[in-house]
């Protein structure tokens, strides 16, 4: 088992080194000055388009950051001290380059945890995370709650593992004005259809808010996109109507 844990792990470094190598061909190949990532802080002819329906200007050549990367990376810059404080962070599946920024920013203490990506430090479900209550002042969980069957409980469990006062950034797609929810919707085509990939779970809607709130989170929903302005939307590839659901665990 070990050797096939190795094995699997030298794979992984070697695609991952593959893609690098990709990744600079691809920064050569469409420099240019008409958009900009500000993770990676390349200057593009364009992004690339990604998704299931292809969303044109979507993924960075470099980096790969997708538009809620890039909007989560400006959001943290412009209305935390994420880049500035001495801060404990737990990072729910982890996108492969904003990691390794985490990791070498010397205030983090950062770790990152994923039921099965080999991206991730720790193998963890956000379900039953393994750290004692009150461990972190700061956690991420974009984009994977509409994967998770009992989000009730993930949610539960980010609230647990905050430290009073603590906050957190849960984002979701919202696809809908109420959240949709069936499990007899359980077929791949069935969720594309309904959720809009296959591996969702549900669509939320705007009442994604309350589900936090229930939860026992105080939500700020921020339109802060709105406040860029039509060039810099443009320019860094965001999407103009994403607001980000700011979530902060109550103080005692």
């Amino acid at each position: 088992m070990a050797i096939f844990k190795e094995v699997r792990r030298i794979i992984t470094l070697s695609r991952y080194l593959i893609g690098s190598y990709l990744d600079i061909f691809r920064s050569i190949q469409y420099k240019g000055d008409i958009v900009i990532c500000p993770i990676c802080e390349g200057h593009f002819k364009y992004f690339l388009p990604f998704g299931v329906n292809k969303r044109p200007n979507a993924m960075c050549p470099h980096c790969r950051s997708l538009e809620r990367h890039r909007l989560l990376w400006l959001y943290m810059r412009d209305r935390t001290r994420f880049f500035e404080d001495d801060i404990k962070v737990l990072e729910i599946a982890p996108h492969y380059y904003i990691q390794r920024k985490f990791r070498s920013m010397p205030n983090l203490d950062y770790v990152s945890v994923d039921l099965y990506s080999r991206l991730a430090m720790i193998n963890m479900d956000a379900t039953d995370i393994k750290f004692p209550e009150g461990s972190f002042d700061c956690v991420l969980c974009y984009h994977v709650l509409e994967h998770i069957p009992d989000d009730k409980k993930a949610m539960s469990e980010i609230l647990r593992v905050l430290k009073p006062g603590g906050w957190g950034i849960l984002q979701v797609p919202i696809l809908a004005e109420t959240t949709i929810e069936d499990p007899a919707i359980n077929s791949p085509e069935d969720r594309e259809r309904v959720y809009g990939q296959s591996d969702h779970v549900r669509a939320y809607g705007l009442d994604y808010k309350d589900r936090l709130e229930d939860a026992g989170f105080i939500v700020t929903v921020d339109d802060y996109v709105s406040e860029l302005g039509g060039e810099v939307v443009r320019r860094c590839g965001l999407e103009k109507d994403e607001c980000i659901y700011y979530c902060v665990k109550p103080s005692l």
